[in-house]
């Protein structure tokens, strides 16, 4: 996940520091539908960054779904495969949109082929983030996840199909307003400017130079079938071949949990209760605490896991310091204010709190 978002962003500044480089080097005027594309990609960029940071696990990792873990739509050491291919797309869509025809044949060619290749894997990637059955996983409901992914590659659709039209219509312009004093040659550049020109030898040279990229990448350590295997060696997303492991037991309210250890007289433990399937001490700021994460949960499952997995982040090391009573006492007294911020949403959202905060840890 580290990897991936670390790519990201430098596409981003890559993508802006270019743009800076066409605007004031070039001087080459940029239209609206141009900047259009532009931020649409590079926000797209940033939303995936987002989605990232929520679907990092690999099939093969049990996730908590309360602390807002999910899978990952590519897998595990394939995702190389899939960044090259990814790089290479935006170095080419970038380097055509700068210089147009302008590029030396054979790396205009290759990088025609390139977006060709970006098209077809964008092709395959909405497809696999079109889909995310959630079903297995607790407390997710529906199709959650996919908002995350689809944009980026139907923004990377939107520019591949237009830098190679870009490239077509160039090619014709210019093959068309050359001639030759010899009416063979005049004869032969008519036919490449209706045929085969750049893009028309891209597409002859799709399948030898994706072989040939391919040879390269299995002699760096990638399977000959990676390009398959990024996509079915995942779960939950469209195109997933393998089953996750049992979701995790959540983990519950730290913090809580050890000031309700705290000296009797301060904290007031009112009973025992159970949380899968051990016993802890229960005091009414657990319980307000607890039924509180309920209602979070209920208005916005989506920000319920964020706080979550920040919580379970941070709270659980925290706790693991709180080994004494007196350090019970005072974790207890400084999460006083938050229990009454808490009282404060149940009294505002439940017709019966008190009902609400009772039945907890029951």
């Amino acid at each position: 996940m580290i990897f991936i978002l670390l790519l990201i962003i430098l596409t981003l500044f890559g993508i802006v520091y270019l743009l800076r480089s066409a605007v004031k080097k070039q001087q080459r005027k940029i239209t609206i539908a141009e900047y259009a594309i532009i931020i649409g990609y590079l926000i797209s960029l940033m939303i995936s960054g987002v989605g990232l940071l929520f679907h990092s696990s690999q099939y093969n990792q049990a996730v908590d779904p309360v602390d807002g873990d999910c899978y990952i739509p590519f897998g595990g050491k394939h995702l190389v495969s899939l960044s090259f291919y990814f790089i290479a797309f935006n170095i080419s869509a970038i380097a055509i949109w700068l210089k147009g025809r302008k590029i030396p044949p054979i790396p205009l060619v290759l990088m025609l082929i390139m977006l060709m290749i970006g098209n077809i894997i964008s092709l395959f990637v909405l497809v696999q983030v079109s889909h995310h059955d959630t079903s297995t996983l607790d407390m997710y409901v529906g199709n959650e996840g996919t908002l995350f992914f689809i944009f980026t590659p139907i923004c990377c659709l939107i520019m591949g199909i237009g830098l190679i039209r870009k490239i077509i219509v160039e090619e014709r312009g210019y093959a068309m307003n050359r001639s030759y004093a010899n009416s063979t040659l005049n004869k032969i550049n008519n036919l490449l400017s209706s045929k085969l020109n750049y893009p028309a030898w891209a597409l002859i040279l799709l399948i030898p130079v994706f072989l040939l990229l391919t040879i390269i990448l299995v002699l760096l350590g990638q399977d000959r079938d990676s390009m398959v295997k990024v996509f079915t060696e995942t779960t939950t997303w469209a195109f997933s071949q393998k089953m996750h492991p049992p979701i995790l037991d959540h983990q519950g309210h730290y913090l809580c949990t050890v000031a309700a250890k705290g000296d009797p007289a301060l904290v007031k433990p009112l009973r025992l209760g159970t949380r899968h399937g051990n016993t802890i001490i229960v005091n009414r700021q657990l319980q307000v605490a607890n039924a509180f994460e309920e209602i979070l949960s209920d208005l916005s499952p989506a920000l319920h896991r964020y706080v979550r997995y920040c919580y379970d982040k941070y709270g659980f090391n925290i706790s693991l310091k709180i080994n004494s009573s007196s350090a019970s006492n005072v974790t207890y007294i400084l999460m006083k204010p938050l229990e009454y911020i808490f009282l404060f949403f149940l009294y505002t959202f439940y017709v019966e709190p008190e009902k609400k905060i009772a039945k907890q840890y029951s």
